[in-house]
């Protein structure tokens, strides 16, 4: 089951009476973000005023997480830590208690219109806001404001940043919208191996279905894999992917079952390896959105 972190209700206000000195040796602000695509908008809007240190790096789960002392030791030096928020991050109260840290903890989600969804009959919010383009830009102006306050020596330029990289996101969205825009209606469905892009399907105009719910923590059922193989077969949806932090074990069995194919690989929670195809936040979709467009239109 899907933990909720004590960061969900946290504000980024307060983060304005708490500017501190930047302090790493080469005079960079010192940053921690809890996971690698908020690390890269995160680098994004800090440029070269700032150190960033990812926790859950690329192809890590953040829902899974396990901090290690290493871990403990970054979160204790830095001057900025940046969560998502939305309930992510269930390890992250342990691990700033354990560190010592009292800086300021910014959370890159607040001001998302958040989405709640259905696991075990339970209502938990959907943590997966930045697959909706339109809260990337939410999270940049939320960055901004953090590293400014940490650092008001460089908010001219982390505005100028913040504004630039929010340009680049709306052409992204722009991007997504014409690239779906003539799959019929009929045919946008998809199978994941698990639920991490309801913000996406809602934001696009795509059903999302997976065997798993919101976090990876949860375990498919036997009912609920038999219904989702007979939803597939019913409606002659003939693709499955898995994503990059998910073991391909599943979906390959539930495309077996359903007679279906295994699509390529997704990016939902982690980018990609430097180099990669997915190696920052907008060259995940760049990955993803050809892929979903082509299974959709081969229905």
């Amino acid at each position: 089951m899907h933990r909720r972190s004590f960061l969900h209700g946290v504000l980024i206000a307060p983060l304005l009476l708490v500017p501190v000195a930047a302090s790493a040796a080469d005079g960079k602000l010192k940053v921690v973000a809890s996971f690698s695509i908020l690390g890269d908008i995160v680098q994004n809007v800090g440029g070269d005023r700032v150190a960033v240190t990812t926790l859950v790096g690329p192809d890590g789960d953040a829902h899974v997480f396990e901090p290690t002392p290493a871990d403990a030791k970054a979160v204790a030096a830095a001057d900025v830590v940046f969560v998502n928020g939305l309930g992510l991050e269930g390890w992250m109260e342990r691990l700033i208690q354990s560190s010592g840290y009292r800086g300021p903890v910014a959370v890159a989600g607040n001001g998302v219109t958040s989405r709640t969804m259905d696991e075990a009959g339970s209502g938990i919010t959907d943590p997966h806001a930045w697959q909706d383009l339109r809260n990337g830009r939410i999270y940049v102006a939320n960055i901004a404001a953090a590293l400014a306050a940490a650092d008001p020596q460089g908010a001219g330029a982390y505005r100028t940043a913040a504004s630039a990289y929010s340009a680049e996101i709306a052409a992204k969205d722009e991007w997504v919208r014409a690239e779906l825009k003539d799959v019929p209606s009929g045919q946008r469905r998809i199978i994941t191996s698990h639920d991490a892009f309801g913000y996406f399907g809602a934001a696009y105009g795509i059903t999302f279905l997976a065997p798993v719910g919101v976090s990876t923590e949860a375990e498919p059922s036997a009912a609920g894999m038999a219904r989702l193989i007979r939803q597939m077969k019913s409606e002659g949806v003939k693709v499955v992917f898995f994503e990059n932090m998910t073991s391909p074990k599943l979906v390959a069995t539930l495309a077996s079952e359903a007679g279906a194919r295994v699509g390529g690989t997704l990016y939902s929670d982690a980018l990609s390896p430097p180099g990669g195809p997915a190696d920052s936040y907008l060259r995940m979709f760049d990955n993803n959105v050809p892929q979903l467009k082509a299974a959709m239109l081969g229905m």
